[in-house]
């Protein structure tokens, strides 16, 4: 199993942090598109790091098109060595529409097109196969020589498609190298809805378990004494709320039983009232979602959660010596 961790997307801050992270012995260090896009930060941690892979974690596909993502990804995996994780999401509608500008169509059959209209990208960079790829919302049959970029003897990226429902599921197993898990997540969900979701994809493209990559990486409140694992705490009470309210995620609440807390979250958080609802996330869903506890305690538990069934992962533990640090992560690793 692969161990990566987040770094700060700051260009300022990335570079050392990603060095640290290389020699600390993690295998990735992931990078989210919030308020800075991703592939600036993650270019200056290729150029002072050589073996850490660069995992996406996620960029949002529909912001762009295949064509641009394609030479953003092509570029920086050249660059890196071969080491990008290009890992896509959706995002939501609002977002979309509203921030983006951007339009929304079916979010499973417009990903599964993007995805394949970016492989037949690939593919004629790559392979030299004439592009001509046609689907209901992108067409691509025009790459001259001149805008062809130079492959230099290299891959196409590896493309994980972040999912949490049956369907986005699906179309990951069907046409991507591998998933990104949200956080926002159960191993029950996982065993009952994501892996049945994730067969039934590879089946229909003829592929095995094994040539498919699982990446969940729950959220974690990791302290080194019982004040930081409690500071952590209320930090994850706070997101697993906020996720909580995402009408997309309800499926993950109602495995358990948990349905109408949606709707108490998202009422109240109509009204800003943040700390009712974090005191909405009890005990039980705390630990369902999230694991808690000093660094041996929360690697013990992953290794026990996820072992045999997700091929990556994530782990963060601020101010742990290196030594202790990477005996962690060869524990969780293997």
């Amino acid at each position: 199993m692969k161990v990566d961790t987040s770094v700060d997307s700051d260009p300022a801050n990335i570079g050392d942090q990603a060095l640290r992270a290389e020699r600390f012995g993690y295998d990735g260090i992931r990078v989210a598109e919030t308020n800075r896009e991703p592939f600036l930060p993650l270019a200056i941690a290729a150029d002072r790091t050589s073996k850490i892979e660069l995992v996406t974690s996620v960029v949002v596909a529909f912001a762009r098109n295949p064509m641009l993502l394609a030479m953003q990804a092509h570029e920086l995996n050249v660059f890196s060595g071969q080491r990008l994780v290009l890992g896509l999401g959706s995002q939501v509608k609002p977002h979309i529409e509203r921030r983006f500008s951007m339009p929304w169509h079916k979010p499973a059959a417009q990903m599964r097109e993007f995805i394949e209209a970016m492989f037949a990208i690939f593919r004629c960079w790559y392979e030299g196969e004439r592009l001509n790829y046609e689907g209901s919302y992108y067409k691509y049959d025009l790459m001259p020589r001149t805008f062809t970029p130079p492959v230099r003897d290299t891959q196409r990226p590896r493309v994980i498609l972040s999912a949490t429902g049956p369907l986005m599921t699906q179309v990951a197993a069907e046409v991507a190298d591998g998933m990104i898990s949200h956080p926002f997540s159960s191993m029950q969900y996982l065993k009952e809805v994501t892996l049945p979701a994730i067969e039934a994809g590879l089946h229909l493209s003829g592929r095995t378990r094994d040539q498919f990559q699982l990446d969940y990486a729950p959220m974690l409140a990791v302290g080194v004494d019982e004040e930081s694992v409690s500071r952590q705490v209320e930090v994850v009470r706070d997101r697993i709320a906020f996720y909580g309210c995402t009408v997309a995620y309800r499926p993950v609440l109602e495995l358990h039983g948990w349905g109408d807390l949606q709707d108490e979250l998202i009422a109240l958080n109509r009204h800003h009232k943040r700390t009712e609802m974090c005191n909405l996330i009890n005990d039980e869903i705390l630990h369902t979602i999230a694991v808690v506890g000093s660094p041996e305690t929360v690697v013990k538990e992953l290794r026990s959660r996820l072992r045999g069934v997700v091929d990556r992962t994530g782990f963060h533990a601020p101010g742990l010596e290196a030594d202790r640090l990477k005996t962690l992560l060869d524990q969780l690793r293997n």
